[in-house]
Formats: C-alpha cells, structure tokens, sequence
C-alpha cells in the first residue's frame, strides 16, 4: 500500500511539472512576441503610411530641370538607409561628381556611393513622378500622397502581431 501511494505521489507530481513546463512554454512566447521586432521600411507622410519589407529599394524621379530619370538605389542595414547606387542620364546640379567607380550602361551613368543615412526626407510629386522600385514592381508615390507632400523614408522596428496586420507595398 505504502509503495502505491509512492507512485501515485510520483505520477501527480510528473503532472504539475508537466502543467507548470506548458504554462512555462507559453509565458516566454508570449514575451517573444511582445519584445520580438522585425525590421521594415517605413514611408511615412502626413495622413498615410506605406511599408516595404525588401531590404532594398530604388528611389526614382524626373529630375525638374534636365528632364531625364534619376534613381537611387538603398539598402535598409540596421537601423540606416545606405544609398549604394545613383545612375542617371546627365550631368547637371547635385550630381555626385567625387565617387570613384563610373560606369555607363544603356546610356546611364552608373556610380557606386556608400552614403548612410538615418531617414530620408523627401518631397513627392506627380511633375516628376517620383516613385519607388522594389524588385520589378513600381510604386508611384504620388498615388499615395499629396503633391508636393513631405514624406520620410526611415527604418522602423514593428511588433510581430503589427507585421502580421500590415499591407506592405
């Protein structure tokens, strides 16, 4: 009798420890998600924000007075943008005329630039049809914003349950 009771001791106990290992389990994933962030790209303008979930993304325009595209290509590392690539058609104010490597493609000129940023701020228009690229898809920003609307392009860290709920571009 004695020898049951020990086992029946030993099983009830097997039992809360199980109960407790579960309610343990459940515990640190709800941390998990709570503290868990993932990284995105934020383009955020007065009433409407877009995200982008590709680490890289090109930036393209009409430059105003040459009349020709302009793009630039960044990267999201950490938390900054990292404008690796320019190319454009012609020379002309605010080209980078200090980097190293140029190269001509398809009547572009081509620079590689390592310039990091915190954010990007930037002004949308539909005269120059500023728009932003991600893998072969085209994002006319100007379709989601005001013209002549300020918009910031920056890193942000989003919830697991928010990145679930997002509608990324």
């Amino acid at each position: 009798m004695h020898r049951f009771i020990r086992v029946l001791n030993g099983t009830t106990m097997n039992s809360k420890g199980k109960k407790g290992w579960k309610g343990s389990a459940i515990f640190i994933v709800l941390l998990f998600l709570l503290f868990f962030r993932i990284p995105v790209i934020e383009i955020a303008g007065e009433n409407q924000t877009l995200y982008i979930k590709e680490k890289e993304f090109k930036l393209g325009w009409i430059h105003s007075v040459e009349k020709e595209e302009w793009f630039e290509i960044y990267e999201r590392r950490k938390n900054e943008l990292v404008l690796t690539d320019t190319y454009f058609k012609t020379f002309g104010a605010g080209t980078p005329y200090f980097e190293k490597t140029v190269v001509t493609e398809n009547g572009f000129v081509r620079m590689k630039i390592d310039q990091h940023f915190p954010s990007l701020t930037i002004t949308v228009s539909e005269n120059v049809k500023t728009s932003v690229f991600i893998e072969d898809r085209q994002i006319p920003l100007y379709e989601y914003f005001a013209d002549y609307e300020t918009v910031t392009i920056r890193i942000d860290y989003l919830p697991i349950w928010r990145y679930m709920g997002v509608t990324f571009i």
